[in-house]
């Protein structure tokens, strides 16, 4: 995996980043924003009543050029960002590129008010498409190309070295890419790889491979994604085998009360589960049941399964299978809980504070799970191990905060995180009251 080693590169110029590139004027970024919020001010009093249906698409087609522009410049920015830090912390002392990219990453992201994830993804455009993909990245300063599209495109050139990358660039030239949908570019550069670095390729591929699993995501009305990242000939196999049930269904005499999404999901959970029907499973649930559902039976507030959302309790009664139901107690959307003299959260007190912060991370814009239990003053400083002073983090914001310049304390308004650059993040205290939704 290719790390952090833009600083190498040529030195920053002073001008403004993007300067003398295609599509991008000399323009302060601060008149630029009170030109938005003129713009704003007067859809406010309807003055895009008076416009015709074509001048709107007009202006519709011009934010969405300007929104790839400033894309394109904030990926230079990012580009810039990561350079000087990189070079700072280098200079400190600190050497181990894992170390230098996670700090990058994590203020990227915190800036941008995206997960690490993505912050991650941003730098690696703005890296990569320095490295041999002029065209594509001209098309993006020019406002052509969306973040997305330009995004599929280094995604699948991320294993090439700069001379590979420019010869996919040129013959990329010999496309409208503009008019490519992401899907169409995404398998196009796709291509283009495989002819032109085979054996990366066919590496990539073999890797992709080792990395199959199954993972689980909440979505809306008490509803899950289960996914399987299989290779292609497996999860086709398995789309095959679950129609072909919806076909047998369908010749039997009985009369069909079942859709044939309906069918094909049943019969996943059956055979999974070794399980006759679909909702003979067996169930154990931990579950957050506010106080005041206890105390008035009519209470319209919802249970609620961490990481899950929100659900109506009798749903948890209609499985046919064996149910063990740990109950939670709120007050206001927080958890009721207690403390621990040991080191580590760990027992009940562990499953409180991931209860508390619906097992996500709880660093704002970071929708990971909640995979470490971390003090809020540190162990290290004598920071006691009870409630208070515990906070559900992902695996990479627990490390990213023991590197130099970053600090996390309690405030009366909730956790702050400040990064090396001075800047603070604020996650306040999460109080869900679901009477107000």
């Amino acid at each position: 995996m290719r790390r952090v080693t833009a600083v190498h590169d040529p030195p920053i110029p002073d001008t403004f980043p993007g300067a003398g590139e295609p599509g991008f004027p000399q323009v302060d970024l601060t008149l630029m924003q009170l030109v938005i919020e003129q713009a704003a001010a007067a859809d406010a009093e309807s003055r895009t009543e008076s416009e015709s249906e074509s001048e709107l698409i007009d202006q519709i087609q011009q934010i969405e050029s300007l929104q790839n522009s400033l894309a394109a410049l904030q990926a230079n920015r990012i580009r810039a960002f990561a350079r000087a830090h990189v070079s700072a912390r280098i200079s400190a002392g600190v050497v181990e590129p894992e170390k230098l990219e996670r700090a990058a990453v994590a203020q990227i992201g915190l800036a941008c008010r995206v997960s690490p994830t993505e912050g991650r993804s941003r730098l690696r455009v703005a890296r990569d498409l320095r490295e041999g993909l002029d065209h594509v990245r001209a098309l993006f300063v020019a406002g052509e190309l969306s973040r997305d599209k330009v995004s599929a495109i280094v995604t699948a050139t991320t294993d090439l070295d700069h001379d590979e990358r420019a010869t996919i660039d040129t013959r990329l030239a010999a496309h409208d890419l503009p008019r490519l949908g992401t899907g169409r570019l995404r398998d196009l550069t796709r291509r283009l790889v495989a002819e032109i670095a085979p054996d990366k390729f066919t590496a990539r591929v073999d890797t992709a491979r080792t990395q199959r699993r199954v993972t689980l995501r909440p979505a809306p009305d008490a509803m899950t994604y289960l996914t399987a990242y299989l290779p292609v000939e497996q999860g086709v196999a398995c789309l095959a085998a679950l129609r072909k049930a919806f076909v047998d269904v369908s010749v039997d005499p009985a009369p069909l009360t079942r859709t044939r999404g309906q069918v094909m999901a049943d019969t996943l959970v059956e055979r999974v589960t070794g399980k006759t029907t679909a909702t003979d499973i067996d169930l154990e649930v931990q579950v957050m049941v506010p106080v005041e559902a206890l105390i008035d039976p009519d209470s319209p507030l919802p249970a609620e399964v961490p990481g899950h959302g929100p659900v109506p309790v009798d749903l948890l009664a209609t499985s046919t299978g064996q149910k063990a139901l740990r109950r939670l107690f709120t007050r206001n959307g927080i958890v009721i809980g207690g403390e621990s003299r040991q080191r580590f959260f760990t027992g009940l007190l562990a499953e409180l504070l991931k209860a508390r912060a619906r097992h996500r991370c709880t660093e704002p814009y970071c929708d990971a799970p909640a995979r470490h239990l971390d003090h809020i003053d540190r162990a290290t400083d004598h920071g006691p191990t009870e409630l208070d002073n515990g906070r559900a983090t992902c695996e990479f914001h627990n490390h990213v905060r023991e590197q130099p310049g970053w600090s996390v304390k309690r405030t009366p308004e909730g956790v702050r995180t400040t990064t090396p650059t001075g800047h603070s993040y604020l996650t306040p205290e999460e109080r869900h009251d679901s009477r107000q939704e």
